[in-house]
């Protein structure tokens, strides 16, 4: 199948999310439990994409969301303006005073080091987004009147509660009825299914979802937990990086969900927190397309490699480029992604777009 990209010209934005964007709470190179200081920025799946399509390649982007009407509210309001992502979709919703009926999602997040690996601690329960549900966002206005070539949601999004799972699908209906992509991250996250059954949950309702998907992206855990498909001959603790394993899984996908156009899956081998082996393979059009493969990455920060890869492969796609450079394009900006602190992207296009031909890390003057 081939992506049908509408023009900018006929569209408002160029890519919108919908997702949670959280505070991020990161006690740098400390941990959770120890720390007595805390860097503050703003993060979430979804998010993190646009983010990146603005910051670093010059996009239009927007994000559905849902904040509370509070300083903190108003402190993730104040970031998100700062990372160039428009906010007129945003729903306001009253503050109580201690946030009991809806609050602002926290994430305490650990970089790790050696054999210590990243940590994730979620503080997102009760948070306004996850009361979001059908009806609640005038679709009509944002796909048909405003124009959005493509939109980007996930996993993450769809796990929040039962009726963000709707409203995941009420989005992508009207999305595809006027005839914006529609790309999911799976992002599988256990602590989010846990108290809603699980994996089996998880891969009920992202199957429910696939079928109005044009590209569907994730990791080998995401494809294999949020969507029911496994790994051939694929120890995750401790192997090296084997292409074919996952091309077999994509295939087994596009058995089962023939209908997606673009299936791509990220490749990375932990060897421990600060060294990965990183790649990214795209299928489109009966054909895989292999980025080069990174072996022994050093990392920074792990977290947001994914979106960056997403939204690296996203703006070569939105850009009318081939799937083999939106494959590059994608790690290559993931592998940046993961050279500065926090979930978002702190990198140029331009040295993106050097990183893709780039065979070492010399001093650039």
């Amino acid at each position: 199948m081939t992506l049908n990209i509408k023009s900018s010209a006929d569209c408002r934005w160029d890519c919108l999310a919908i997702g949670e964007v959280m505070l991020r709470l990161d006690p740098e190179w400390g941990r959770v439990r120890t720390t007595r200081h805390f860097r503050v920025s703003e993060g979430g799946g979804e998010y993190n994409v646009t983010r990146a399509l603005t910051k670093v390649f010059g996009m239009r982007t927007a994000v559905v969301t849902a904040l509370v009407d509070s300083e903190i509210g108003h402190l993730v309001e104040d970031l998100v303006m700062t990372g160039g992502v428009d906010l007129r979709y945003v729903t306001w919703v009253p503050h109580d005073g201690i946030g009991l009926e809806s609050r602002v999602g926290l994430n305490f997040t650990e970089k790790g080091f050696g054999i210590r690996p990243a940590l994730g601690v979620s503080d997102r329960a009760n948070t306004a987004v996850s009361q979001l549900k059908p009806g609640d966002v005038d679709w009509h206005r944002i796909f048909a009147d405003d124009g959005v070539r493509w939109l980007h949601t996930g996993g993450i999004f769809a796990a929040l509660s039962e009726t963000t799972a709707q409203v995941a699908l009420e989005a992508m209906q009207a999305a595809r009825e006027n005839g914006t992509i529609v790309s999911y991250d799976l992002n599988y996250r256990p602590s989010l299914w846990k108290p809603r059954g699980g994996k089996a949950r998880a891969v009920a309702v992202n199957r429910s979802l696939a079928p109005y998907v044009d590209v569907m992206i994730g990791n080998e855990e995401d494809f294999t937990a949020a969507l029911g498909f496994e790994v051939p001959d694929l120890d995750r603790e401790i192997t090296d990086i084997d292409p074919s394993a996952f091309k077999a899984m994509i295939a087994s996908v596009l058995d089962v969900f023939p209908d997606l156009a673009v299936v791509a899956t990220t490749l990375r081998n932990a060897k421990s927190a600060g060294f990965n082996d990183w790649g990214a393979i795209l299928h489109a059009d009966g054909v895989f397309h292999e980025s080069r493969l990174r072996p022994d990455m050093e990392i920074h920060d792990r977290v947001g490699g994914g979106d960056g890869f997403a939204s690296g492969m996203i703006w070569a796609l939105l850009d009318g480029r081939s799937f083999e450079e939106a494959v590059e394009i994608g790690a290559a900006h993931g592998a940046l992604a993961m050279t500065t602190p926090g979930d978002t992207s702190m990198v140029t296009k331009a040295e993106v777009l050097r990183a893709v031909a780039a065979r070492g890390a010399r001093v650039v003057r």
